[in-house]
């Protein structure tokens, strides 16, 4: 999309892009206090949108935008989707409920690096999106593709602009690119991420940054690059933390770079799904290690979920927590998490039998 087609779709014209801390609630938790920072979402809790692609499962368009609504409802302000969420069916379905919502109230980021293109027979090999596609994709992270994705995620949301994108998948754990994924970074490093720069400086976009399952690509572009956010998922949670404490959210901190959490639940795991992640594997470990933290939640009568959220929303570099929820139920349960009180015996408790880092930041109630 050119810059003169992007001015005249909206994109670019002053009234359509709220200056730099006015978006923000002076109850936010993520606050921005300075015009220069970095753009953060306007609210730390979030919604994901795997389950609006139908991942795992189907669902129906009903329960999804309803739990949608209970989200708003419950002051969501964060909505968080991509192409590759049901080949373009959770753009479409996020797109028909925001639209009716003032643009300006709330934060939505997308993705780039897969292009769809018409396939009505296409199917996943893994199967992670349940229904009918009628959509194939192919990886493009050069210049002209981030663009032509851009382009085709606002008319799939049918919204004049989008505040943050992330450049999505290249990593060791995509089952595409496995030991390949350097490649793509490379791409990416000579087109898309000067290109997204250019779209930050332009006004188009607020900011960009990685939606990675691993920290080595998010770290190699700290490196090597100039991101204002990552979506790290699954990679800061109750069952697994200590690498991104201790490694990826020192990185960001000395850059002012923030995080948001995807996969807070390990994908349902911590909120009694038996599922873990996207991998369909259970790690060693993680069962048992579960069964230790809800015994302990019992005991101080807390909720899991609620101390999962809680727990990755606690530390400083942290920007925006992002579960999914396929209905309402969910989607209130989740952001009513948020509040909920927490005893701080419990996270006493998990840090002296080392269920959690001892220098793991815990919330901290006023």
């Amino acid at each position: 999309m050119s810059q003169s087609s992007l001015a005249a779709a909206g994109v670019l014209a002053s009234a359509a892009l709220p200056a730099f801390g006015t978006l923000y609630n002076q109850t936010d938790m993520t606050a921005q206090k300075d015009k220069n920072q970095r753009y953060r979402p306007v609210s730390l809790s979030g919604l994901g949108g795997v389950a609006a692609g139908n991942g795992f499962h189907e669902n129906p368009d009903s329960d999804v935008n309803e739990a949608l609504q209970a989200a708003w409802n419950s002051g969501v302000r964060y909505y968080d989707t991509s192409p590759w969420y049901g080949l373009g069916l959770s753009e479409r379905r996020f797109g028909h409920f925001l639209r009716n919502q003032k643009r300006e109230e709330f934060t939505l980021s997308t993705k780039v690096g897969r292009l769809l293109t018409p396939d009505k027979d296409f199917l996943l090999k893994d199967g992670l999106w349940k229904g009918k596609l009628n959509f194939s994709y192919r990886y493009d992270y050069s210049a002209s593709g981030i663009r032509r994705s851009i382009e085709d995620s606002l008319q799939r949301l049918g919204l004049p602009y989008l505040d943050i994108v992330y450049i999505h998948d290249i990593s060791p754990d995509n089952g595409d690119m496995k030991e390949n994924w350097v490649k793509y970074f490379d791409e990416a490093l000579k087109g898309a991420m000067p290109e997204l720069t250019k779209m930050r400086e332009e006004g188009i976009i607020k900011g960009w940054g990685l939606g990675v399952n691993t920290l080595e690509p998010a770290l190699k572009a700290i490196d090597k690059t100039d991101p204002d956010i990552f979506l790290s998922a699954t990679q800061y949670s109750l069952i697994k933390h200590e690498e991104a404490l201790h490694k990826l959210f020192p990185a960001c901190e000395k850059r002012g770079i923030s995080i948001v959490v995807g996969a807070p639940l390990n994908a349902g795991f911590l909120a009694g799904v038996d599922r873990y992640d996207y991998s369909g594997t259970f790690p060693a470990g993680t069962k048992e290690k579960l069964n230790k933290l809800s015994v302990i939640a019992r005991k101080h009568n807390t909720d899991l979920r609620s101390a999962a959220l809680q727990f990755s929303a606690a530390p400083k570099v942290v920007s925006g927590v992002i579960p999914g929820a396929w209905n309402a139920a969910q989607a209130k349960a989740n952001a009513e998490s948020f509040t909920a009180v927490i005893p701080a015996a419990f996270w006493d408790e998990l840090k002296s039998g080392g269920l959690i880092s001892p220098d793991a930041p815990t919330p901290v109630k006023i």
